[in-house]
C-alpha cells in the first residue's frame, strides 16, 4: 500500500494528467462504449436475421443463425464471470487498515462508476430488449423458449448484467472499509433485485408454456420482473453510504493539511 499514496502524489504533480480521484475515468469510458457498441450490434443483428430466420425453430437457418449466437453467448458470459469477478477476488486489497484517505475517495468515484455502468446494462436489457420481447410474442408463434430475442435478452444481456452488478459489488467489498466491514444493505439489494429478474425468466417461461401464450404486461406471471426492477432504488441507498463517508474523508484531509 505504500505505492498508492506515491500513485496518488504523482497524478496531481503533472497538470496534464486527470485529477487523481478520476484516474480510472478512461477505462470507465471505454466500458460505456464497448457496452454501447455490444448493444447496437446485436439488435442490428435482430434487425438482419429476425423475421427472415428466426420464426420458425425448425429451420436449419434457425440453428445457424441463433442457435449457433446462443452457444457463443453461452462462452463469452462464462469468461466474462470468471475473469471479472476472479480478478476482483484475487487482487482484493488486504490492507485496508492502511488506505490513504485520498486513495479511498478514488475508490469511492471508481465504485461510483462501476453502478453506473451496471445500471447502464440494466437499462438497455430491460429497455429496448424486454419491450420489444412483449411485441414480438403478439406476432409471432413462441414454438421455442429460444426465439430471436430470448437468446439475445435472457442468455446474455441479464447474464451480463448480473455479472456487472456482481463486479460492482465485489469491488465495493474488496477494496473499501465500509463496505467490507460487513454486508451493505443498499448495494446488496441493488445488485440481487436485478438478479431475481433472471429468476424469474424460468418461471415466466414455464408459465408461458403451460399456462397461455398471450403477453400480458400486466399478468401475475410477469409481477416478480417489477418487484426486481424496484430493488434498483437501493443505488439511492449507496449513494448516501459513499456521501456519508466522503464528508468524513474530506474532513480528515482539512485537518491534515
Amino acid at each position: 500500500m505504500a505505492t498508492t499514496t506515491e500513485h496518488v502524489s504523482l497524478s496531481t504533480e503533472n497538470p496534464k494528467s486527470l485529477p487523481w480521484y478520476l484516474i480510472d475515468l478512461p477505462k470507465y469510458l471505454k466500458g460505456f462504449g464497448v457496452l454501447t457498441v455490444i448493444y447496437v450490434s446485436l439488435r442490428l443483428y435482430q434487425g438482419a436475421f429476425a423475421i427472415e430466420h428466426g420464426l420458425d425453430s425448425s429451420e436449419p437457418a434457425f440453428e445457424q443463425y441463433w442457435m449457433r449466437l446462443f452457444y457463443i453467448e453461452l462462452v463469452i458470459i462464462a469468461a466474462v464471470a470468471s475473469g471479472f469477478w476472479g480478478y476482483l477476488w484475487l487482487s482484493r486489497d488486504r490492507q485496508l487498515d492502511q488506505l490513504a484517505p485520498k486513495e479511498e475517495i478514488r475508490r469511492y468515484f471508481t465504485l461510483t462508476m462501476w453502478i453506473s455502468i451496471y445500471t447502464f446494462a440494466v437499462y438497455w436489457a430491460g429497455s429496448y430488449f424486454a419491450e420489444q420481447d412483449n411485441s414480438w410474442h403478439q406476432v409471432a408463434i413462441r414454438d421455442t423458449p429460444f426465439t430471436a430475442n430470448h437468446i439475445i435478452e435472457f442468455y446474455f444481456n441479464f447474464p451480463l448484467y448480473v455479472i456487472l452488478g456482481g463486479c460492482a459489488w465485489l469491488y465495493a467489498r474488496t477494496r473499501l472499509p465500509l463496505y467490507a466491514k460487513g454486508i451493505s444493505l443498499p448495494l446488496t439489494l441493488a445488485v440481487f433485485g436485478p438478479f431475481m429478474i433472471l429468476v424469474s425468466v424460468g418461471f415466466n417461461e414455464w408459465g408461458h408454456t403451460f399456462w397461455f401464450r398471450e403477453e400480458f404486461f400486466a399478468a401475475p406471471i410477469h409481477w416478480g420482473f417489477v418487484i426486481g426492477v424496484w430493488f434498483a432504488l437501493g443505488v439511492g441507498g449507496i449513494l448516501l453510504q459513499g456521501v456519508t463517508r466522503l464528508i468524513e474523508l474530506l474532513d480528515k484531509i482539512e485537518d491534515a493539511e
